[in-house]
Protein backbone atom coordinates (compact mmCIF):
# COMPACT_ATOMS: atom_id res chain seq x y z
CA UNK A 1 0.00 0.00 0.00
CA UNK A 2 1.18 3.50 -0.82
CA UNK A 3 -1.50 5.44 1.08
CA UNK A 4 -4.00 5.11 3.92
CA UNK A 5 -7.35 3.49 3.14
CA UNK A 6 -9.82 6.17 4.22
CA UNK A 7 -8.23 9.58 3.64
CA UNK A 8 -5.61 8.53 1.09
CA UNK A 9 -2.72 9.99 3.09
CA UNK A 10 0.55 9.07 1.33
CA UNK A 11 3.04 6.87 3.15
CA UNK A 12 6.73 7.71 3.43
CA UNK A 13 8.67 4.96 1.66
CA UNK A 14 11.81 3.36 3.07
CA UNK A 15 14.96 5.29 2.15
CA UNK A 16 12.83 7.91 0.40
CA UNK A 17 14.50 11.22 -0.45
CA UNK A 18 12.79 14.50 0.47
CA UNK A 19 10.47 12.84 2.95
CA UNK A 20 9.11 16.22 3.95
CA UNK A 21 7.30 16.52 0.59
CA UNK A 22 5.23 13.40 1.26
CA UNK A 23 4.60 14.34 4.88
CA UNK A 24 3.47 17.85 3.94
CA UNK A 25 1.15 16.46 1.27
CA UNK A 26 -0.43 14.20 3.89
CA UNK A 27 -0.84 17.14 6.28
CA UNK A 28 -2.52 19.20 3.54
CA UNK A 29 -5.01 16.45 2.78
CA UNK A 30 -5.68 15.81 6.46
CA UNK A 31 -6.25 19.54 7.00
CA UNK A 32 -8.78 19.72 4.14
CA UNK A 33 -10.74 16.52 4.82
CA UNK A 34 -10.93 16.57 8.63
CA UNK A 35 -13.67 18.89 9.95
CA UNK A 36 -14.39 19.36 6.25
CA UNK A 37 -16.02 22.42 4.72
CA UNK A 38 -17.43 22.04 1.22
CA UNK A 39 -17.40 25.18 -0.90
CA UNK A 40 -20.40 23.68 -2.70
CA UNK A 41 -22.07 20.48 -3.86
CA UNK A 42 -23.25 19.39 -7.29
CA UNK A 43 -21.18 21.67 -9.54
CA UNK A 44 -19.56 20.11 -12.61
CA UNK A 45 -17.21 22.95 -13.61
CA UNK A 46 -14.27 24.09 -11.44
CA UNK A 47 -14.29 27.64 -10.04
CA UNK A 48 -12.08 30.16 -11.82
CA UNK A 49 -10.03 31.19 -8.79
CA UNK A 50 -10.11 28.47 -6.09
CA UNK A 51 -8.38 28.91 -2.76
CA UNK A 52 -5.72 26.57 -1.42
CA UNK A 53 -7.41 23.67 0.38
CA UNK A 54 -10.82 24.36 -1.19
CA UNK A 55 -13.06 21.28 -1.46
CA UNK A 56 -16.08 20.70 -3.72
CA UNK A 57 -18.47 17.75 -3.96
CA UNK A 58 -18.55 17.29 -7.73
CA UNK A 59 -21.77 16.54 -9.60
CA UNK A 60 -22.41 14.56 -12.77
CA UNK A 61 -20.90 15.50 -16.12
CA UNK A 62 -17.73 17.00 -14.67
CA UNK A 63 -15.54 18.81 -17.19
CA UNK A 64 -12.32 20.76 -17.49
CA UNK A 65 -9.88 20.09 -14.66
CA UNK A 66 -12.63 18.05 -12.98
CA UNK A 67 -13.11 15.63 -15.89
CA UNK A 68 -13.56 12.14 -14.46
CA UNK A 69 -14.33 13.51 -10.95
CA UNK A 70 -18.08 12.72 -11.09
CA UNK A 71 -19.33 11.99 -7.56
CA UNK A 72 -15.89 12.61 -6.04
CA UNK A 73 -14.49 15.36 -3.88
CA UNK A 74 -12.28 17.84 -5.72
CA UNK A 75 -9.49 19.09 -3.47
CA UNK A 76 -7.41 22.06 -4.61
CA UNK A 77 -3.84 21.96 -3.35
CA UNK A 78 -0.43 22.93 -4.67
CA UNK A 79 -1.99 24.70 -7.63
CA UNK A 80 -4.02 21.76 -8.95
CA UNK A 81 -7.08 19.60 -8.34
CA UNK A 82 -6.92 16.19 -6.66
CA UNK A 83 -9.78 13.67 -6.70
CA UNK A 84 -10.82 12.12 -3.38
CA UNK A 85 -13.44 9.36 -3.17
CA UNK A 86 -15.80 10.01 -0.23
CA UNK A 87 -16.86 7.19 2.08
CA UNK A 88 -20.43 6.67 3.30
CA UNK A 89 -20.82 8.39 6.66
CA UNK A 90 -18.49 11.33 5.95
CA UNK A 91 -19.93 14.63 7.15
CA UNK A 92 -19.13 18.18 6.13
CA UNK A 93 -20.33 21.74 6.40
CA UNK A 94 -21.79 22.88 3.07
CA UNK A 95 -20.85 26.56 3.05
CA UNK A 96 -22.99 27.29 0.00
CA UNK A 97 -26.18 25.82 1.51
CA UNK A 98 -25.37 26.68 5.12
CA UNK A 99 -26.06 23.14 6.32
CA UNK A 100 -24.35 20.04 7.65
CA UNK A 101 -24.41 17.33 4.98
CA UNK A 102 -23.71 13.60 5.19
CA UNK A 103 -22.54 11.36 2.35
CA UNK A 104 -24.87 8.35 2.17
CA UNK A 105 -22.76 6.45 -0.35
CA UNK A 106 -24.41 8.10 -3.36
CA UNK A 107 -25.07 11.75 -2.57
CA UNK A 108 -24.64 14.43 0.11
CA UNK A 109 -27.81 14.71 2.19
CA UNK A 110 -28.51 17.80 4.34
CA UNK A 111 -29.65 17.25 7.93
CA UNK A 112 -29.52 13.46 7.74
CA UNK A 113 -30.74 11.78 10.95
CA UNK A 114 -31.31 8.18 9.86
CA UNK A 115 -30.74 6.18 6.69
CA UNK A 116 -31.97 2.74 5.61
CA UNK A 117 -29.98 0.22 3.64
CA UNK A 118 -32.11 1.04 0.59
CA UNK A 119 -31.32 4.73 0.81
CA UNK A 120 -34.54 5.97 2.45
CA UNK A 121 -33.73 8.96 4.64
CA UNK A 122 -35.14 10.89 7.58
CA UNK A 123 -33.72 14.40 7.70
CA UNK A 124 -34.11 17.65 9.59
CA UNK A 125 -33.30 20.95 7.96
CA UNK A 126 -33.99 24.66 8.26
CA UNK A 127 -34.88 26.84 5.28
CA UNK A 128 -34.74 30.59 5.64
CA UNK A 129 -35.93 33.60 3.67
CA UNK A 130 -35.47 37.35 4.01
CA UNK A 131 -38.91 38.93 3.59
CA UNK A 132 -39.61 42.59 2.85
CA UNK A 133 -42.91 43.41 4.51
CA UNK A 134 -45.50 44.82 2.09
CA UNK A 135 -48.22 47.37 2.75
CA UNK A 136 -51.71 46.52 4.01
CA UNK A 137 -53.20 44.41 6.80
CA UNK A 138 -51.41 41.22 5.69
CA UNK A 139 -47.96 40.57 4.17
CA UNK A 140 -47.58 37.21 2.41
CA UNK A 141 -44.44 35.11 2.02
CA UNK A 142 -45.42 33.11 -1.04
CA UNK A 143 -44.70 29.35 -1.18
CA UNK A 144 -42.48 29.48 1.91
CA UNK A 145 -43.71 26.11 3.24
CA UNK A 146 -42.38 23.17 1.17
CA UNK A 147 -44.59 20.40 -0.13
CA UNK A 148 -44.85 17.33 2.09
CA UNK A 149 -42.46 18.37 4.85
CA UNK A 150 -43.42 18.19 8.51
CA UNK A 151 -43.19 21.78 9.78
CA UNK A 152 -42.05 21.82 13.41
CA UNK A 153 -42.26 25.58 13.65
CA UNK A 154 -41.27 28.91 12.13
CA UNK A 155 -38.92 31.31 13.88
CA UNK A 156 -38.12 34.89 12.96
CA UNK A 157 -36.06 37.98 13.64
CA UNK A 158 -37.13 41.51 12.73
CA UNK A 159 -34.14 42.84 10.78
CA UNK A 160 -35.39 46.41 10.34
CA UNK A 161 -38.39 48.00 12.04
CA UNK A 162 -41.75 47.30 10.45
CA UNK A 163 -43.77 50.47 10.01
CA UNK A 164 -47.49 51.02 10.45
CA UNK A 165 -48.20 48.34 13.07
CA UNK A 166 -46.88 48.01 16.60
CA UNK A 167 -46.94 44.22 16.44
CA UNK A 168 -47.98 41.32 14.23
CA UNK A 169 -49.02 37.68 14.22
CA UNK A 170 -47.27 34.95 12.23
CA UNK A 171 -49.15 32.08 10.67
CA UNK A 172 -50.87 30.80 7.55
CA UNK A 173 -54.11 31.62 5.76
CA UNK A 174 -56.97 30.64 8.04
CA UNK A 175 -54.69 30.30 11.09
CA UNK A 176 -53.03 33.69 11.51
CA UNK A 177 -51.38 32.87 14.87
CA UNK A 178 -50.18 29.33 14.11
CA UNK A 179 -46.49 30.15 14.62
CA UNK A 180 -46.47 33.29 16.80
CA UNK A 181 -48.72 36.05 18.04
CA UNK A 182 -48.13 39.63 19.13
CA UNK A 183 -44.53 39.84 17.86
CA UNK A 184 -43.05 43.32 18.27
CA UNK A 185 -42.44 45.22 15.03
CA UNK A 186 -39.25 46.75 16.44
CA UNK A 187 -35.86 45.84 14.98
CA UNK A 188 -34.27 42.95 16.87
CA UNK A 189 -37.54 41.36 18.00
CA UNK A 190 -37.61 37.56 17.75
CA UNK A 191 -40.02 34.66 17.97
CA UNK A 192 -39.17 30.95 18.20
CA UNK A 193 -41.79 28.44 19.32
CA UNK A 194 -41.96 24.72 18.52
CA UNK A 195 -45.51 23.80 17.58
CA UNK A 196 -47.16 21.33 19.94
CA UNK A 197 -48.77 19.70 16.88
CA UNK A 198 -46.39 19.81 13.88
CA UNK A 199 -48.19 19.93 10.56
CA UNK A 200 -47.70 18.83 6.96
CA UNK A 201 -48.72 21.17 4.14
CA UNK A 202 -49.55 19.11 1.02
CA UNK A 203 -48.64 21.14 -2.02
CA UNK A 204 -46.76 23.65 0.12
CA UNK A 205 -48.15 26.93 1.39
CA UNK A 206 -47.72 30.59 2.19
CA UNK A 207 -46.70 32.21 5.46
CA UNK A 208 -48.64 35.34 6.41
CA UNK A 209 -47.79 38.24 8.70
CA UNK A 210 -50.93 39.90 10.04
CA UNK A 211 -50.68 43.47 11.37
CA UNK A 212 -52.05 44.32 14.81
CA UNK A 213 -52.90 47.87 15.83
CA UNK A 214 -52.95 49.16 12.26
CA UNK A 215 -51.75 48.14 8.82
CA UNK A 216 -48.23 47.66 7.51
CA UNK A 217 -46.94 50.65 5.57
CA UNK A 218 -44.50 48.74 3.35
CA UNK A 219 -41.32 49.21 5.36
CA UNK A 220 -39.25 46.71 7.33
CA UNK A 221 -37.74 43.27 6.83
CA UNK A 222 -37.83 39.96 8.71
CA UNK A 223 -35.70 36.81 8.51
CA UNK A 224 -37.96 33.77 8.61
CA UNK A 225 -36.64 30.27 9.33
CA UNK A 226 -38.82 27.24 8.58
CA UNK A 227 -37.80 24.23 10.68
CA UNK A 228 -38.64 20.97 8.91
CA UNK A 229 -38.53 17.20 9.08
CA UNK A 230 -38.54 15.36 5.75
CA UNK A 231 -38.74 11.78 4.48
CA UNK A 232 -37.23 10.52 1.24
CA UNK A 233 -38.20 7.12 -0.23
CA UNK A 234 -35.84 4.21 -0.97
CA UNK A 235 -33.84 4.55 -4.17
CA UNK A 236 -34.91 2.77 -7.32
Amino acid sequence: MTSTVTLGLPFVEAAQAQKHVTVNEAFQRLDALTQMTLAGTGASVPPVAPGEGEVHAVGAGASGAWFGFDGALALYQNGGWDSVTPVAGWRAWDAEAGAIVTFDGVEWVPGLIALSGAGAAFAHRTADVLHSVGGGPVSTVTAALPDGALVLGVSLRVVSSIGGASSFDLGVSGAATRFAMGVSSAAGATAATIRDVPQVYPGGGDIVLTAKGGSFNGTGQVWLAIHLAELTPPRA
